[in-house]
């Protein structure tokens, strides 16, 4: 079994690189190798199978062919140019969210064997006038530019799979909170940094007030589910590949509350409440009631509340003292 993640040195990818270097195993079969793909060259991970990472720049068709190579089984493509970047440098979001997807689908299509490939989309897919709550087959109404990618790229994964040139599954993610690291350009980014920084001692701005809902998931789970997906029968996923990954929704206060569960009440103190509009208008357009049951019928799952987020970050991520 030879498995690549494009997106490799990315927060989920290397935790998928972990996980995958843990378990040893896909849809069956031993993993052969792994590559990690990303434009910058990933770190590496420890495995009991030979991991190699490439510098991989999706935008570039020969750089996709030179990655994805005949003996490729599984493709996990996490690469993507987040909400707020994609919004505000509308080229570049065109260029990996579109053109990247169209060039590893074309790559695969030109394979010997179809491999599988499982796509990272997003609920961005979904505003506008839609009723609630959304299900899987409601027509997506994109209300940015990266939300519009996504739609196109699922629709795309679903016609290369309706012709047998890729076994394609799509997964809207729900925003992974809480996420280790440094706030990144995604509009959704607040979400894990009003978590994780105040666990860490340091304040948080948060740009929304605390009724604001949303739809969140843990990375953790996000990962479990990855790889359930990647091994679902090509027969029980349908005639739509596509669908939204399970997670729950909640307010910001309830995401503060089952922090100050876990923890105590000081991290709260360090949250300041400062509304920012350019950020408030992206957000404003998501929805956040979501009726996975796609996805929970194949065996993915959600967290059991949001404290159980929270204590993932604190054993998984959380920096030591």
């Amino acid at each position: 079994m030879n498995i690549l993640i494009l997106g490799g040195g990315g927060f989920i990818g290397q935790k998928l690189a972990r996980k995958l270097a843990e378990t040893g195993t896909l849809r069956g079969k031993a993993i052969d190798r792994l590559v990690l793909a990303d434009i910058a060259a990933p770190a590496p991970i420890d495995a009991p199978f030979p991991v190699e990472t490439r510098t991989t720049d999706i935008t570039d068709r020969a750089s996709v062919d030179a990655v994805i190579d005949p003996q490729t089984d599984v493709i996990f493509h996490l690469a993507a140019v987040v909400s707020s970047h994609a919004e505000a440098e509308f080229d570049t979001g065109m260029a990996v969210n579109l053109t990247g997807v169209l060039n590893v689908l074309d790559r695969c299509r030109a394979l010997p064997a179809t491999p599988v490939l499982v796509f990272t989309s997003s609920l961005a897919v979904f505003g506008g006038e839609v009723p609630d709550p959304i299900e899987d087959w409601t027509i997506p109404n994109p209300q940015t530019s990266y939300g519009t990618q996504k739609a196109i790229g699922e629709l795309l994964v679903n016609d290369y799979s309706r012709r047998g040139f890729v076994d394609g599954r799509g997964f809207r993610l729900p925003t992974i909170a809480v996420r280790p690291g440094k706030p990144n350009r995604a509009a959704s980014s607040f979400m894990s940094s009003i978590i994780r920084e105040p666990l860490n001692g340091v304040e948080a701005v948060c740009p929304v007030d605390p009724d604001f809902k949303h739809y969140y998931l843990s990375p953790r789970r996000c990962v479990e589910n990855l790889i359930r997906g990647a091994e679902i029968a090509a027969e029980d996923l349908g005639m739509n590949r596509c669908m939204s990954m399970p997670g729950q929704t909640l307010s910001i206060r309830q995401m503060i509350d089952a922090m100050t569960a876990v923890a105590g009440p000081e991290p709260a103190k360090l949250i300041r409440w400062e509304e920012q509009p350019e950020i408030g208008a992206i957000v404003s357009g998501w929805r956040y009631d979501y009726n996975p049951a796609k996805a929970l019928a194949l065996g993915l799952i959600a967290d059991d509340g949001f404290e159980e987020n929270v204590r993932f970050y604190i054993k998984d991520d959380m920096p030591a003292a």
